[in-house]
């Protein structure tokens, strides 16, 4: 079952990232977004006895010629190591990413392994049209709405990200 996280499930969703992970720098982030009102969409994966997996998206502004484009930075996607390889991310990220388009955003953004993503929609192409902190393949975008990010623009993270 994929549903929105609750402030009961922090404790547990910390402990899911940093076992995904095994560092506690992607944990930290959360708690930071959370703590800075900047977790858009956050979704935990879960049975009746426990949480398996979490994703969570935050607030992405792409500026360009006086016009601010609302997106969204999906980062972190989190599964139980145990859990991984079961779709768990796959439905994550796909109820995520139906979350942003319900939002009206225009895109959303991914820091990401370059061999997962395209999957979901999201391509380095789409993102080289960006100025951003970052580039190559790993840096890739999901339009939501056709062509929004054609004419390009400045990507401004939230400030948890430090970018």
């Amino acid at each position: 079952m994929i549903r929105s996280a609750t402030e009961r499930d922090y404790p547990a969703i910390r402990q899911i990232i940093r076992h995904a992970f095994n560092q506690d720098d992607e944990a930290n982030l959360v708690d930071q977004l959370r703590a800075d009102g900047e977790a858009l969409v956050e979704l935990v994966s879960a049975t009746d006895i426990a949480l398996q997996g979490h994703i969570l998206y935050s607030p992405l502004k792409i500026e360009r010629d006086g016009e601010i484009l609302s997106a969204a930075a999906l980062a972190p996607v989190s599964v139980l190591p145990a859990f991984q390889r079961a779709g768990l991310g796959k439905a994550l990220i796909e109820a995520g990413n139906a979350a942003c388009a319900d939002l009206g955003l225009s895109a959303i953004i991914v820091l990401g392994h370059p061999d997962y993503y395209p999957r979901f929609g999201f391509s380095a192409a789409a993102a080289e049209s960006l100025q951003a902190p970052f580039s190559g393949p790993a840096f890739m975008a999901l339009e939501l709405r056709p062509d929004a990010l054609k004419a390009g623009g400045r990507v401004r993270y939230a400030k948890a990200f430090g970018v």
